[in-house]
């Protein structure tokens, strides 16, 4: 199949969170299974940077800039699929900071003009055939900032299929009405069936409301957005398109997060050579300034700074854990009162407590290889990356069992001690209490002789999440939304005559 994959990230291109992981790695998979996968992004300085040998394609008028935007087609990057579209407009993408806010923190306050911009240019792609007369049969959008895609092309006659995959439904799009009128989007789109939202511009409701299909990360949030709170207010629309709604669990990116073969860590190794991993916590610890004790249990966690990932419930609980034998190192950024108590904390408690305060790839593969669990208490989490990358290499998943955490960790209590099958830790409440608990928990079963704790790591390094399970899956799904999409032309242009 010929596939248009659009996204706002995608690594090693541009890189602020998980999508970028699997935009980076999702058309990679469905290449390697004979599917004909570009990706298109916007053109940021980075993506300009990291794509090699660029030769323009097309030079297009698109309304909301008076300038071009031309269309690049990259070289051979390592680590995407075969061909990368880079969409060129230098007011609307050469600047610094992120894809999405300045470099202080706050939004870009054009950012409804940007991914707009964004969004005419990948239909033009999709429909002008701008590449050697290469034209897609399906285009798979990716969270609120493609969200104006499926609305769009819906306008056009003889137009591919739509998938549209919510990674995190707390992410919106939210605009002033005023702004529908700015970008100058075609007046039918403007009600309850496409843009409008309360009152607002949703570009994530367009998407939901018009693609041929919805997706998200994980069959259990899939069914967790349908319900009030989880659904952020788009719980009804989301039932009504129920039938059009799935969830397929992310993968993970084998050649780069692989303990056997990983540059960044301080000693390679499999699950064969699972005394191996000892050096990498030495490391670690030594790298963050902590006593290098093994028998210490060392928690890692990285990301997202903000109540959604649980940091909250960690900062609650964190001068009663350390009271035990446990170490914590934490890298992230985001909410500046968190990141301001984090480091107080690391401040008051230098022997087992250390923080730092930014993102740094590499430092992440190490936080993997040389924790022994990593704590992630989200308070809902779409699909997860990190507790998938912990599994594999040996370090301890303690979960909040929610969405795709839940579809992906099988906690001890679960299984029973001899069933083999557990993988981790988990937790259902929200509260302090049970991150304290469960946190204690893993303490117990990390004191000698640690058969059910090895037994963990062993079965968790044995997982396949490697994207060829989940692509297989995209595959099957791509295939079923053209042949609707056929079967609704067939009737429309029957309809016509």
């Amino acid at each position: 199949m010929d596939i248009l994959f659009c996204a706002s990230e995608a690594y090693p291109l541009i890189k602020t969170g998980g999508l970028a992981d699997v935009s980076g790695s999702l058309p990679k998979a469905l290449c390697e299974l004979g599917n004909d996968v570009r990706l298109i992004l916007p053109a940021y300085p980075q993506a300009m940077e990291r794509s090699g040998k660029l030769t323009t394609i097309a030079s297009l008028a698109l309304p909301g800039t008076d300038t071009p935007v031309r269309i690049h087609r990259a070289g051979q990057v390592d680590g995407t699929a075969g061909v990368v579209y880079l969409v060129d407009s230098p007011a609307h993408f050469a600047r610094p900071g992120n894809p999405y806010v300045r470099e202080d923190g706050t939004e870009w306050p054009d950012n409804a003009e940007r991914f707009a911009l964004f969004a005419r240019a990948v239909i033009a792609v999709a429909l002008d055939s701008v590449d050697s007369g290469w034209r897609p049969q399906l285009v798979h959008c990716n969270d609120w900032q493609t969200g104006l895609v499926p609305p769009l092309l819906k306008t056009h006659h003889n137009r591919p299929a739509t998938l549209f995959t919510i990674h995190n439904l707390a992410y919106q799009g939210l605009f002033p009405a005023t702004t529908f009128t700015t970008l100058g989007l075609p007046a039918e789109l403007w009600s309850m069936d496409g843009v409008e939202f309360h009152g607002e511009l949703s570009f994530i409701k367009g998407g939901i409301a018009t693609a041929n299909w919805i997706s998200t990360v994980s069959p259990t949030y899939a069914r967790e957005i349908c319900s009030t709170g989880a659904g952020y207010r788009l719980e009804g629309l989301l039932r009504h398109r129920e039938e059009s709604l799935s969830g397929i669990l992310n993968g993970i990116d084998c050649d780069i997060w692989d303990p056997g073969t990983d540059p960044a860590i301080e000693k390679n190794y499999t699950v064969h050579e699972l005394q191996s991993k000892a050096p990498n916590k030495t490391a670690l610890q030594h790298e963050f300034g902590l006593p290098e004790d093994p028998r210490m249990l060392l928690l890692g966690h990285v990301g997202r700074l903000v109540e959604q990932k649980g940091i909250d419930l960690i900062l609650d609980v964190l001068d009663e854990l350390l009271q035990h034998p446990v170490q914590l190192v934490i890298l992230g950024s985001g909410d500046a009162g968190i990141e301001r108590l984090l480091e107080a904390h690391a401040r008051h408690h230098p022997r087992q407590c250390a923080v730092r305060i930014g993102y740094d790839e590499q430092l992440a593969h190490r936080i993997e290889a040389g924790a022994d669990c990593f704590l992630m208490p989200s308070r809902f989490e779409p699909c997860g990356l990190n507790q998938l990358y912990s599994m594999c290499y040996g370090t301890v998943p303690i979960v909040r069992r929610t969405g795709g955490l839940a579809d992906s960790v099988v906690g001890l209590d679960e299984t029973g001690r001899n069933a083999h099958a557990a993988t981790g830790f988990s937790f259902v409440e929200d509260t302090p209490a049970a991150v304290l608990n469960t946190c204690l928990r893993a303490l117990a079963h990390f004191q000698p002789p640690k058969t059910d704790w090895w037994k963990m790591v062993i079965t968790g390094m044995r997982q396949d999440f490697s994207w060829h399970s989940s692509a297989l899956q995209y595959q099957e799904l791509y295939r079923h939304i053209i042949s609707i999409q056929r079967v609704r032309e067939a009737l429309a242009d029957a309809a016509g005559h």
